[in-house]
């Protein structure tokens, strides 16, 4: 089985092999995340763990494209942007609309959902699932849509 933590490895390797700096750099500070939670917690990352790195990766570049856009540095933008689609090769396929709106009806009846205090459980139950796969924030607005 082909693990998310040998598929950044395979990544960096052939980043090196093709002398590509800018893709090196990024896959080495991913790993040096990965590994500095492993240390910090004297834990050996699963799966699931190490997508939550990738994600918050994503997460942080895209709130400094943000930044930057705002203090008009288009050129420090670009480069974040460049980092996260280099990051976003290591999340899963991401899901279609119409299968999210499904799981999210879905996930509603099984709930038993009916108001906006039930949208914790809703949302609860939804997150392993959209994990990698969808935006969590866009999947919250969808719930209060459908919720309220």
């Amino acid at each position: 089985m082909n693990t998310l933590k040998n598929q950044i490895t395979d990544a960096l390797k052939t980043a090196m092999r093709a002398k590509e700096m800018a893709t090196v750099t990024v896959i080495r500070s991913l790993q040096a995340a990965i590994k500095q939670i492993e240390i910090d917690d004297r834990i050996e990352l699963e799966e699931p763990q190490v997508l939550a790195v990738v994600e918050k990766q994503i997460k942080q570049r895209k709130e400094s494209v943000k930044a930057f856009q705002g203090a008009n540095r288009e050129d420090l933008a670009s480069k974040e942007q460049a980092e996260i689609e280099i990051l976003s090769q290591f999340l899963p396929e991401a899901m279609t609309e119409e299968a999210l709106d499904s799981l999210i009806e879905q996930t509603i009846t099984a709930q038993g959902a009916t108001s906006m205090k039930d949208m914790g459980k809703v949302m609860n139950s939804l997150r392993p699932i959209i994990a990698g796969r969808a935006d969590p924030a866009q999947v919250s607005a969808k719930i209060k849509a459908k919720l309220a």
